[in-house]
Order: C-alpha cells, then sequence, then structure tokens
C-alpha cells in the first residue's frame, strides 16, 4: 500500500467516524418534544391536569393546564414522595373519581367547571379540617398534596414563571425599596 491508498482509506474511516457521530447526535440525542408519564398512565396525568386547571384556571394568565402540571405531578409523585404517600396519592384519585361517580354518574373530567369547583372546594375544607386535627405522625390528606403539587409546577414552570409572575432573567443590582403598586405580580424566583 502506497502512501495516498492509507491517506484515502483513514479519510474514509475519519469521514465515516465524522459522519456517524453527527447523524447520532442529530437523530439520538434530539430531545423529544412529547414528554410521557413515568408513574401514571395519561388518563390520569389528564385527570390531573384538569384538577390543576380548577385550581388554577386560565384568566388573562395561563392555567396549570398550559403549564403540564399532571405530567410534574407524575414526575413528582414517583420520585419524591414515599412508597406510603405515592399510595395516599393513587388512593385518593380513586376516592374523588368514585365520589364523582356516585354523585353525579360521570367523571371529574366530564363535569362541568362548576360542579369540579363546587366538588373541589368540598375536598379542600374536608383537608382542612383533617390537618388542623391530625398528629404530626398521620399522613397528609390526598387532595392538599394535589393542591401543593399544582401550585408548584405551575410557579416553577416556565409559563408560570414568566406569564404570572414578573420574571428578570439577569436581574441587576438588588434594590429592596421597590415600591408596591396594588395588582402588581410577585417577582419569581430563578
Amino acid at each position: 500500500m502506497n502512501r495516498r491508498e492509507a491517506i484515502a482509506q483513514v479519510s474514509w474511516i475519519l469521514g465515516g467516524t465524522i459522519i456517524g457521530s453527527s447523524l447520532f447526535l442529530e437523530f439520538g440525542c434530539s430531545p423529544s418534544t412529547e414528554q410521557k408519564p413515568v408513574f401514571f398512565d395519561q388518563k390520569i396525568v389528564d385527570l390531573l391536569n384538569e384538577i390543576g386547571e380548577t385550581i388554577l384556571p386560565k384568566t388573562s394568565t395561563p392555567g396549570a393546564k398550559e403549564a403540564k402540571v399532571g405530567l410534574f405531578m407524575d414526575i413528582m409523585v414517583k420520585d419524591c414522595y414515599t412508597k406510603e404517600h405515592q399510595l395516599i396519592f393513587q388512593e385518593g384519585i380513586k376516592s374523588l373519581e368514585s365520589q364523582i361517580k356516585t354523585q353525579t354518574g360521570k367523571s371529574f373530567i366530564e363535569i362541568n367547571a362548576q360542579e369540579r369547583t363546587s366538588v373541589l372546594i368540598k375536598l379542600d375544607a374536608e383537608q382542612k379540617a383533617y390537618t388542623e386535627t391530625k398528629k404530626a405522625e398521620d399522613p397528609p390528606h390526598y387532595f392538599r398534596m394535589m393542591k401543593e403539587l399544582t401550585l408548584l409546577g405551575f410557579f416553577t414552570s416556565e409559563i408560570g414563571s414568566t406569564k404570572a409572575l414578573r420574571y428578570v432573567e439577569t436581574p441587576g443590582s438588588f434594590d429592596g425599596d421597590v415600591p408596591y403598586k396594588k395588582g402588581d405580580r410577585a417577582w419569581a424566583n430563578a
């Protein structure tokens, strides 16, 4: 083999490596635009989105459904909750659906916005009464977990931080005396 043939073979090898790696990076490492549930099935995530939307509905700012709080809850319950709390959350979803089915013959997703609000107001009163009387070692109420995750998921999402809160990507110097006008949105913590 002469020098010219060796250079040609090396260039084929290197060329294949470069082309192969760029194809791998283009197709193998591109971020997925669609997230999939990891703990619950899609039906439960859709239900959690609707519960979140009832807690934080769309107004002049986006609602919880647009922030995909159902997927947020899915990840948080899987990764951050103990087995006991996961079970409480899952049983709570079943209980919620069962109560609504008994009362209306429909699921939460099928009832109208006014009925949804009424159901969640009753659940919120139930969880408040439970929380006030529970002992420190007692587990939390499932609706309290749902409500907290909805708020956390929404206000830490890009939509919640930029559309519902005031957000400055790169703030300047600290100013501890900023005048507040009634109706101003709170600041997002970045």
